[in-house]
């Protein structure tokens, strides 16, 4: 039974893999636990680590070291990747907004660890440590670590410790935040709607209004040549004849007088478009849904892959007044967006399109829908990409008064970041399913998570014992107070919708279950929108600030 006991309590690779695997296994099934309808995931690896250690189950300090580094990079590597089409379109028009409120709670954040590393003595390290669990960011925890190590050449535990110690309620202090704004702002669920209604209108969502036909000069004259006559942001979607049969209009269509029309429109355009065309008739849905063939109105879901739509906006691309069809829907990185005139696609987006089959057929060409073009494994991007943001993060920026370097987390994360974004441009296909990059993802943050375990077990119990146990209320102060002091500001201050106030908080300490309870509690889609608008610039300040805070405290 010798081998046994040397796979258990050895120091091979075969023991190596082992204790990874069963750290990983069993904080994945732990993972599914829920307790409030709130889980930790992935983070019981993290525990199941230390426990592991704690009886005897260790590592080689090299293959830990390796093991902890390269699935950081894989981690942030696959974040940057999935985030870096929407990143530089964060900071443009409404969404600047939000990027600020979520970039001030974490500066917030550092700057109320600061203080509390000066009243409570708590040496830096550990206080980053606290501050990664606080805000529940595993990236700035790898980076903290990995600066520190580059600094001094050695690895402080404390800083996996403070961080094992304050995420559990790190992740209940979002959520605590979100309801304590809503108790104390006295939120009325039912003005919030309202208040949706108005951002709807302020995006300019179209407006359906049915006309007679009664323009003499365009008697005789196609769609097409009446859309491109009126300089306006208008679609004919559907005709009456005479004889009350009623056809999808296409562009070769011809306009007889008398006819009715059913024009879609932006609301600021449609008193010009009916004044041009005729005047408003009354006529309901169901009128109009009469004597259609069934066959001619389709839905589709298209793959945007085509690299020159990237960035651009439904207002700029105009596929109702082109094509004649309606997008219902974005699926983006696997959640359901409500499409609206000034939303900027991203490659990988999947839009819902309702239309004609032969306009769907050139929103398809336009849009690209290649699933062969994207379901390819794309290596040579991700190892080009890893090698020259290790490279990046190898280059001293600073010194004080220790060289400053965004290290293998931040070198890594925001060569992704551009990759992702202008890769398309250097006909790079930077693109990974959703499938593959989680599962890329996953991997990465679950041997990171081992390995950090593994490596702070050892005296973790007596660091709790020996006043550790305070760290949790300095990571509930750093949870709670950047979130209450910026949603109080951006409730009374900016009257930012409630809803969209959830997503940002959620966003701002890059946390799912804290979105998902916010997308179950605002049963909408504006949570998941501002969530996705400010993850990409957070998710980088939160590894920058964590690298900076280590190496100014040294």
């Amino acid at each position: 039974m010798d081998w046994l006991y040397t796979l258990f309590c050895g120091n091979g690779i075969a023991h190596a893999v082992l204790t990874l695997a069963l750290a990983i296994t069993g904080g994945i099934l732990l993972g599914k636990v829920k307790i409030g309808g709130v889980s930790l995931g992935i983070t019981w690896i993290l525990f199941v680590g230390i426990i592991l250690s704690h009886f005897g189950m260790t590592i080689d300090g090299e293959v830990l070291h390796f093991v902890k580094e390269f699935g950081l990079i894989l981690f942030v590597f696959s974040i940057g990747l999935q985030v870096g089409p929407g990143f530089f379109s964060s900071f443009k028009q409404g969404g600047m907004t939000l990027v600020s409120l979520a970039s001030a709670i974490v500066l917030l954040g550092v700057l109320t660890a600061y203080i509390l590393h000066l009243v409570t003595g708590v040496d830096i390290p550990t206080m980053v440590g606290i501050l990664s669990g606080a805000v529940t960011n595993t990236p700035g925890l790898g980076a903290a670590q990995q600066a520190y190590t580059d600094a001094t050449g050695i690895n402080d535990p404390n800083i996996a410790l403070g961080y094992a110690v304050a995420y559990p309620l790190g992740v209940v202090g979002i959520i605590l935040s979100m309801l304590i704004i809503r108790y104390v702002m006295r939120i009325n669920f039912q003005k919030e709607d309202e208040g949706l209604k108005a951002i709807s209108q302020e995006n300019k969502m179209p407006e359906r209004v049915s006309l007679d036909f009664a323009n003499d000069t365009l008697d005789g004259k196609t769609v097409g040549y009446v859309r491109q006559l009126v300089n306006r942001s208008f679609v004919i979607s559907r005709i009456q004849h005479a004889d009350g049969s009623i056809t999808i209009a296409e562009a070769e269509t011809v306009l007889h007088l008398h006819e009715k029309l059913l024009i879609i429109s932006s609301p600021e355009d449609m008193p010009a478009v009916i004044a041009f065309l005729g005047h408003t008739v009354e006529m309901t849905d169901e009128e109009w849904g009469k004597n259609v063939p069934n066959s001619e109105l389709v839905s589709r879901r298209i793959l945007i892959t085509r690299s020159s739509i990237n960035g651009k906006r439904f207002a700029d691309l105009k596929l109702r007044t082109r094509f004649g069809i309606n997008i219902t829907r974005v699926n983006r990185a696997g959640v359901d967006l409500i499409p609206y005139q000034n939303m900027e696609l991203q490659i990988g987006d999947r839009v819902m399109v309702v239309g004609t089959l032969k306009g769907i057929e050139r929103v398809e060409a336009l849009l690209g829908n290649s699933l062969k073009k994207l379901n390819e494994p794309n290596l040579i991007t991700i190892f080009i990409g890893i090698a020259l943001g290790v490279l990046l993060g190898s280059i001293p920026l600073m010194n004080v008064p220790q060289p400053v370097k965004l290290g293998l987390a931040g070198g890594p994360l925001i060569v992704a970041i551009l990759i992702g974004r202008f890769g398309p441009h250097f006909h790079l296909v930077t693109y990974t399913t959703m499938s593959a990059n989680l599962m890329l993802r996953e991997v990465g943050i679950a041997l990171f998570l081992a390995a950090v375990g593994i490596g702070a077990g050892d005296g973790f119990f007596s660091t709790i014992a020996d006043g550790g146990w305070r760290w949790i209320g300095y990571g509930a102060i750093i949870t709670i107070l950047p979130l209450l002091i910026v949603g109080i500001f951006a409730r009374t201050v900016l009257k930012l919708n409630y809803y969209t106030m959830m997503g940002l908080m959620s966003g701002a300490m890059t946390d799912p279950p804290a979105l998902a309870y916010a997308n179950s509690t605002a049963g909408n889609d504006m949570p998941a929108i501002s969530y996705a608008t400010v993850y990409p610039v957070v998710m980088f300040l939160r590894v920058l600030t964590a690298q900076i805070f280590i190496l100014f405290g040294l």
